[in-house]
Parts: C-alpha cells; structure tokens; sequence
C-alpha cells in the first residue's frame, strides 16, 4: 500500500534501543507464550455470543464467504464482517480510535498488519491470548510478529514477502534471463524496450504510506544496510545504506521507475502490471491470482512469472509483510473470538484461503503441499522471501518512527532532499525516538 491519514503525529515516547527491535528473540514460536493478563482461565474466554470482524477492503471477495461458513455453523455466535478502507494507514487510524473509545464501534476481531500487533499490545488495544494457544507449525517469522514480550497478542493468519513480478513471454522473447540485481533489471528493460517503446521498466508503491516504508526498506537492506544495528542503535545514514536510496533516486530521474510510481500504492501498481504497463513490478503475493484472471480484467493472464525481488550485488531483502489476527481488549465475547480466528487459520481453512487469493498463509506445511505448489508454483520463491525477510523497527509509538521513514524517503525519492541529507536527517530524528 501523499500521507493517508490526518492523524496528529503521536508523541516521541517509544521503546529503549532494544525493546523497539522487538525481533525474532523477543518472541516464541512455542504454544506457551500467553501469561497473566489473559489466561485460559479468566472468565472473559468463556463469554460467547455474536461478534464483528474488521479488516481492510476485502478486493479477493472471498472474506465474506469464509464467514458465512462460520455463520451456518454457529447460529447464536454469528461473526459480521465490517470492511475499513483499503488504505493501511487509515485502517490503523480507525482501530485506533476505536480502541480509545474503548470499543465503541464494537470491534471483536482485528486484522492488523505485523507491525501493528507490537504497537496495539503494547498500548491495551489487543487482549493478550490465553496460554494454552498452541502456534507449533505456524511460520517462526509469523508466530514472532504476533508476539510481544514473549507474549502471544495475536493468532498469524497471513504472511507476506515481496516478490519480484516479471513478464516472463518479453524476457524470453528479447533472450534474456531473470535479473538478481538493479543494474541487470535495468539492462533487461533497455532491450525489452527496443521492441516495445511504450512500456515502463519497474514499479512499487511510492506513495507517503506505510507501503513506501516497506519498499525503502527493501532498497536499505537489499544494498547491505540496516536502519538499526543489533543493539538497536541507528544506522541508515552508512555508506551501504545510501547507495540503496541513491539507486532508486537515479531510477526515478533516468525512468526506471516512472514518475507515476510516486503516486502508486499495492493496487494502482498492479493495475499497472496486469494493463501491461510495466516489465517488472514488486508487490505482495495477493496480485498473482488476480493478474491471472482471465475475465478481461489482465492484460497479462499467464504471461508472467515471479522471481525473489533484485538487490544491489544480488537477490534483494524482503520486507516482512503479513497480517495477524487480534482480539480487542473491550471484546464481550472472547471467547466466540477466540474460536473464530482458531477456526478461520486452521490448516485446512488457510489452504482454502490461498487457493482463492493466493495470500500466503502462515502453516509452514503448506509451503510443500502438493496441491498448493501445483497451482501456485511461485511458493518455494515466497518461502525464502519470507525466512530471509526483515522486519520494520517495532514501536510502542510506531507511528512515529515510519512517519520519520516516510518523509526521509519520499523527499528522496521526489528530488526535494539528496540521499545522503535525507538519510542524515533520518538519523537524528530515529536516535531521538529510540534514544
């Protein structure tokens, strides 16, 4: 997924150095990581009844089928579904302010991005699951984002890696194989061009949003730098750190990457891709079934392929994407919540998910399973996307921190700052927040 919300900008209290890692060590893929706030045996799991789900726009259509499902079931805990926008900042403001006017819209069950799930436990909006939840089979990565603290907020429901969409019939067509760096995706575009003039090389979601802090993200670390280093301390303003924004600025200002990518988040840029607009597009694996519909609405139904996403000397860093499923602290009825999201990311449920959306799901199995790889042949390339990815700094207050990212980037990216000022301006404004 210009700035999305009009939220004021919250204030710079955040975590210590280490605390806003809140990475892989701080969490457990065990099925113990529940503790004293919400066991197994507070009452309030026990309270059953009907329940609202809340998410962002479903674009698959099949959300609503999943709950009916549920709902023919369970006919005194019925689940409605309640669609926020489909723009990642505004449905984090929206829960937000809904978990400050503890639950008045009635929110049951959220689906917040990874990020997120840090952030709302640590401000009182998740309700911490009981203890005996158990999360073996499930994705490390995915279990790690929905723990904090050593304690599990949040059930893993989808992950996500960046993967590298190209078309496959124009590569071939110019002889040319898949690139694993910027300068060769660069050289590909440039042959592909001479028989296609019109075509764009490159998209992503440039826009001010949390979705252009994924994508600088990825031009960092896939260049060899870090935003922190391992004891939590700043660093994006290194050598290897600039070299990954300095390439995307000279992608913008030699037409790599279209000015209007400045414009695009996950679905304008895969419009782009699936009108045959662009020769390689990052995004998320939701835009694979999609670009393969062959209603009328692809332009390039079976004429692309996916690929791990480039990098500076070789294939790129991810970043870690992905959705967790929540309980809200002012839920009545946690204990039909609880089933709920148990019941939705079981096996069998998150595999009738992926061949209906092509969202990647969080059970390690499925990875290999034999109907799944037959259907989406990219999932071996998804699986080292997501173990090899990176996570976004996590924060008591992160909206402060990918507000600091976004402004740094887009002042990049738009010409307004040179890299190595934006990045030294990054710097100090990331030290102050996890000083």
């Amino acid at each position: 997924m210009a700035s999305k919300n009009k939220l004021a900008r919250l204030t710079l209290s955040v975590l210590s150095a280490t605390a806003i890692l809140a990475t892989a060590a701080c969490g457990s893929s065990t099925g113990t990581t529940g503790a004293s706030a919400s066991t197994s045996t507070d009452a309030s799991w026990s309270k059953t009844g009907p329940i609202n789900y809340v998410q962002g726009k479903d674009t698959s259509g099949n959300v609503q089928k999943v709950i009916d499902k549920w709902n023919a079931l369970h006919a005194d805990q019925k689940v409605t579904l309640i669609e926020l926008s489909d723009n990642a900042d505004q449905q984090r403001a929206s829960m937000i302010q809904n978990a400050q006017a503890k639950g008045a819209s009635n929110f049951d069950v959220l689906s917040v991005d990874v990020v997120w799930t840090a952030e709302f436990a640590a401000n009182g909006y998740l309700a911490q699951l009981p203890t005996s939840i158990d999360t073996s089979g499930y994705l490390k990565a995915a279990v790690d984002s929905a723990t904090y603290f050593n304690k599990l907020y949040a059930y893993p429901s989808t992950s996500d890696g960046a993967l590298l969409y190209y078309r496959k019939d124009l590569l071939d067509a110019a002889g040319l194989k898949v690139p694993t760096t910027w300068a060769d995706m660069k050289t590909a575009c440039a042959k592909v061009k001479t028989t296609n003039p019109t075509i764009d090389c490159y998209g992503g979601q440039f826009q001010k949003y949390e979705g252009l802090t994924c994508n600088f993200a990825e031009m960092v670390n896939s260049a060899g730098g870090a935003f922190l280093d391992d004891k939590g301390a700043p660093t994006v303003n290194t050598d290897a750190a600039v070299a990954g924004v300095q390439w995307a600025v000279d992608a913008f200002k030699d037409g790599t990457i279209p000015k209007a990518a400045l414009t695009w988040q996950e679905e304008q840029s895969r419009q782009a891709f699936q009108d045959g607009k662009l020769v390689f597009l990052r995004n998320w694996p939701y835009v694979y079934s999609l670009a393969n519909k062959t209603d009328g609405s692809s332009k390039i139904a079976g004429k692309f392929q996916v690929a791990p996403i480039p990098g500076l000397n070789g294939p790129g860093v991810s970043t870690l994407g992905g959705h967790n499923m929540g309980i809200s602290t002012y839920s009545q009825n946690k204990g039909t919540a609880l089933a709920f999201i148990q019941w939705w990311n079981s096996a069998d449920n998150q595999k009738a998910n992926t061949i209906a959306t092509s969202n990647a799901p969080t059970w390690t199995a499925l990875y290999t399973d034999a109907d799944l790889t037959s259907q989406f042949q990219y999932l071996p390339v998804l699986k080292a996307s997501i173990d090899n990815a990176k996570a976004r700094p996590k924060a008591v207050k992160y909206g402060d921190v990918t507000l600091a990212i976004q402004d740094a980037a887009y002042n990049a990216l738009n010409g307004t700052t040179a890299p190595k000022a934006a990045m030294d301006d990054l710097q100090t404004k990331l030290t102050a927040l996890v000083k």
